[in-house]
């Protein structure tokens, strides 16, 4: 769990966009919405195996 120690004389906003900040860089609030409902271990390798192919796809030039 990220953590943020509030400077002297700093703004409560800035602290707590400070926090904000290193919530999202840590990937606090994705691995919570992934962990939000139970995902059954072959849909998850389904998911993961799409998105394999589709990162793939991506870096392939066109013909």
């Amino acid at each position: 769990m990220p953590s943020v120690k509030i400077k002297e004389n700093e703004p409560f906003d800035i602290a707590i966009r400070r926090f904000k900040r290193a919530c999202e860089k840590a990937g606090v609030l994705a691995e919570v919405r992934r962990r939000e409902f139970y995902e059954k271990p072959t849909a998850e390798r389904k998911r993961k195996g799409a998105a394999a192919v589709k990162h793939l796809r991506r870096g392939r030039p066109v013909l």
